[in-house]
């Protein structure tokens, strides 16, 4: 997988300038949020393809393949998915009844986190969406 640089560096968890690279983030993170946070970034690795690239964008760490692809990040009180599409939680809104979501984020607690199956199946539908976009 490549890794890249890009966007404003502004953590949720740090304060603005202080997250260089994703390694930096989530080492700055607290537990539990840490390891959520990276149970959830191998699962995201274990299915976008080896060309996808990771940054921190926004202030949080993120995938692109094709576009933004999702990204993640630690507040105080929860944990956040960001599928970087409304179109992806209304689709998927049955399977995550149980989560606090809006347009385009997914919340949960750190010590509660989204399953891994769910989580493969929501970057799988955003890889699909980049790919139609990527091809239009």
């Amino acid at each position: 997988m490549k890794k890249a640089t890009a966007g404003p560096k502004v953590s949720p968890m740090m304060g603005p300038g202080k997250a260089p690279d994703v390694e930096s983030y989530l080492a700055a993170c607290p537990e539990p949020h840490r390891t959520t946070l990276e149970k959830l970034r191998a699962t995201i690795r274990s299915v976008v393809p080896k060309e996808a690239t990771e940054a921190i964008s926004y202030g949080m760490p993120s995938f692109h393949y094709k576009g933004g692809l999702v990204a993640y990040a630690a507040f105080k009180a929860h944990c956040s998915f960001f599928p970087m599409s409304g179109r992806i939680v209304e689709d998927f809104a049955e399977e995550l009844r149980g989560f606090k979501t809006s347009k385009g984020t997914i919340q949960f607690p750190p010590d509660k986190p989204l399953p891994a199956p769910l989580v493969k199946k929501l970057v799988k539908a955003k890889l699909l969406l980049n790919e139609l976009k990527a091809k239009a």
